[in-house]
């Protein structure tokens, strides 16, 4: 079974569209650190209620939050416990998280990345999905900045 952990944003982007169900269809069991799921039930929203009710979301607490203090200054407390999950025993297979430093940061330290805009190209990919367009359209719509120069990397990918 794949070691997925997810940061917020993909989270609530996802729920936000109503596709949170493409991380379950594409990795069936996903992992949240303790400081993901605190931020994003902060919010009685969708994202909120999903996170709590789906039971293919689990909640995991870091062991040790003595190296957390080495990644805040410029991350926040979600990415940095996302991290630490996947170095802990056993390592994740993969860590989605949108954040650009966080990302670099992650790649810095081994770990396999994607983030919610290669969630959808993958959901593409195995047919789960037959457009990511029409999907981005939605998350910009609702206040997810997606570059020019990003979106027509990711039109390029989908063949759209």
């Amino acid at each position: 079974m794949l070691r997925v952990i997810v940061n917020s944003t993909p989270l609530i982007v996802l729920s936000n569209i109503g596709r949170l169900d493409l991380l379950h269809q594409l990795y069936g069991d996903i992992i949240i650190p303790q400081a993901v799921f605190d931020e994003v039930t902060q919010k009685e929203d969708s994202a909120c209620n999903q996170i709590r009710t789906e039971s293919w979301i689990h909640t995991e607490q870091i062991h040790s939050a003595t190296d957390r203090r080495m990644f805040q200054a410029k991350l926040h407390a979600g990415e940095v416990e996302v991290m630490q999950l996947a170095q802990e025993n056993p390592t994740a297979d993969l860590v989605v998280l949108d954040d650009n430093a966080a990302k670099k940061t992650a790649k810095f330290l081994g770990l396999t990345v994607t983030g919610t805009l290669g969630i959808l190209l993958k959901a593409k990919a195995r047919g789960i999905i037959e457009y990511v367009m029409p999907l981005l359209s939605q998350i910009q719509a609702n206040g997810f900045y997606i570059s020019d120069e990003v979106l027509a990397l990711v039109r390029a990918e989908a063949k759209e």
